[in-house]
């Protein structure tokens, strides 16, 4: 489609954003949300690719705290991941979107193991991949997988969704007067630690030159939006 910014990209979501307004879990209604922005980019002939978190289950990085060493920590971490992308997966097709997920970590019976041109593949077809189980390895947070992810299937850009419309220098939500970068550069995000994501994977993107924008997902039509175009959240490049 002609009108397309972006014709392939990864989208980034946070486990957490699906907690909703509760504290822990799933929130049915997030999950309507997104599988229905989801659609809207779908039916205009996007290509999508999902990589979503665990934290609101369980975040490996306190595992710590609870006396779990940090590869189990973080392997329990990835299973998280598999439930969301589960229960996204299942909201997707309920649009009647044909989905496919694929596991970093072996176990077919739930998932098709990570294949980057079966990846690919998938998206020519007009099917919703969802990556789950980050890297399949310890060390590495989901950020860094859809980094990897996104550069190995050759999107045209990562698009990371937020609660606030961008990056900004401070936090928006404890900050009124927080200035917002409509544009800003990879070194800049890592020279000012702003922490849009972690270090690995903004400099992941950097060296493979991949644009990354980050945006308020919970406003309707924002990912429609910025897919055709319009001046959507931040835009992190050279």
């Amino acid at each position: 489609m002609s009108s397309l910014k972006y014709k392939r990209l990864l989208l980034k979501l946070s486990g957490e954003s699906l907690m909703g307004k509760k504290g822990f879990g799933i929130d049915h209604n997030v999950l309507d949300f997104f599988s229905t922005e989801v659609k809207k980019v779908h039916d205009i002939g996007v290509q999508l690719g999902i990589v979503i978190g665990g934290g609101n289950i369980y975040r490996g990085l306190s595992a710590g705290d609870q006396g779990i060493d940090r590869v189990t920590g973080d392997q329990m971490g990835m299973l998280a991941t598999m439930i969301n992308s589960l229960a996204l997966q299942n909201a997707i097709e309920h649009k009647g979107i044909h989905t496919r997920l694929m596991s970093a970590i072996h176990m077919e019976e739930i998932a098709e193991p990570y294949i980057r041109r079966r990846a690919i593949r998938h998206l020519e077809k007009g099917r919703v991949v969802i990556f789950g189980a980050g890297t399949g390895h310890p060390y590495f947070s989901t950020d860094t997988a859809a980094s990897l992810r996104a550069v190995e299937i050759e999107a045209d850009v990562i698009v990371k969704g937020t609660r606030v419309d961008g990056v900004f220098d401070s936090d928006p939500e404890k900050n009124p007067d927080a200035f917002k970068f409509e544009n800003i550069s990879y070194i800049d995000v890592l020279k000012k630690n702003l922490r849009v994501m972690d270090l690995t994977a903004v400099s992941l993107c950097q060296e493979n030159n991949l644009p990354m924008v980050v945006f308020n997902m919970d406003q309707p039509d924002n990912l429609l939006k910025l897919v055709t175009g319009e001046n959507i959240g931040t835009v992190i490049n050279k």
